[in-house]
């Protein structure tokens, strides 16, 4: 006899309004990528919390618009190719 197991709905985020409004207004420190120390592995773009860096020819591209400076980007990249400077 089996019983009907009961999975709790999971709530979904409209993606029209998901990256309406910047959030950055607030941030303090931001991210700087040197290109010429940059390798392009990408580890920031699978690191980055928010998902605000992308890939591109010349190496990662971050916007500023969406970012919250927390620094992990810069924590994750081996060959520090990104560091993070005062905004204010």
């Amino acid at each position: 006899m089996s019983q009907e197991v009961k999975v709790p709905e999971i709530p979904t985020i409209r993606s029209d309004i998901l990256w309406s409004e910047p959030t950055a207004s607030w941030r303090v420190m931001k991210p700087v990528i040197d290109y010429g120390k940059c390798v392009k592995c990408w580890l920031c773009v699978q690191y980055c919390p928010e998902g605000v860096i992308s890939k591109s020819g010349e190496g990662p591209v971050i916007d500023y618009r969406f970012c919250k400076g927390c620094g992990v980007c810069a924590n994750e990249c081996p060959r520090g190719a990104i560091r993070m400077v005062r905004e204010v």
